[in-house]
């Protein structure tokens, strides 16, 4: 699957990161998820709702890495808006803690996602800094599993800091913590 549109990015193994009609390869995108998140189909049809709907949103936009025609990782985001469904959920947590003027004027990263055979060569670094370099607003917010682990490392490394942690998401196994960065994000 060549994407269409701007000019690629070539990364090593040939991987290309670029533009992504998230709607038209939504299935892709979410087997990839699937794998990297450990989701089961019932997870999966319910996201694939929630990704269609997103992708509606004024300002949503998506990119996606192929390997080989092959999509291996994705990103989607959209200007934050507080009337949405995760803007409502983290917002007290936010405002505990004296960050929730951070859901205003703030990009938010919805999801980002690399099969585990493409991890750990700076696919999702360049999938988050190429969509964020995009963005018009002067922040990015998002949420991650609250543990140590590789992808709240990237956050970090990029400037993200903890806005708020233990946010418990309806039907979410595991608490969540939202962190932010300053855009431009930082580059090694």
């Amino acid at each position: 699957m060549r994407l269409p549109g701007h000019a690629h990015r070539r990364q090593p193994d040939d991987i290309v990161i670029g533009p992504l009609d998230l709607a038209t390869h939504v299935d892709e995108a979410l087997a990839v998820q699937a794998v990297a998140f450990g989701l089961g189909p019932d997870e999966v049809a319910v996201r694939r709702q929630i990704v269609l709907r997103h992708m509606t949103y004024p300002g949503a936009r998506a990119l996606g890495a192929t390997s080989g025609g092959r999509l291996i990782g994705f990103v989607y985001g959209m200007p934050n808006d507080r009337t949405h469904w995760w803007s409502t959920i983290v917002e007290p947590y936010l405002r505990a803690t004296g960050y929730d003027d951070w859901l205003d004027n703030s990009f938010v990263i919805t999801e980002l996602h690399v099969h585990p055979g493409y991890q750990n060569r700076g696919v999702g670094r360049r999938l988050i800094t190429t969509i964020t370099d995009g963005a018009l607003e002067p922040r990015s917010i998002l949420s991650a599993i609250d543990v140590e682990s590789p992808a709240r490392g990237l956050y970090r490394s990029l400037g993200y800091q903890d806005l708020a942690r233990q946010v418990l998401f309806p039907s979410a196994p595991k608490p969540y913590a939202v962190m932010g960065a300053p855009l431009p994000l930082r580059r090694r």
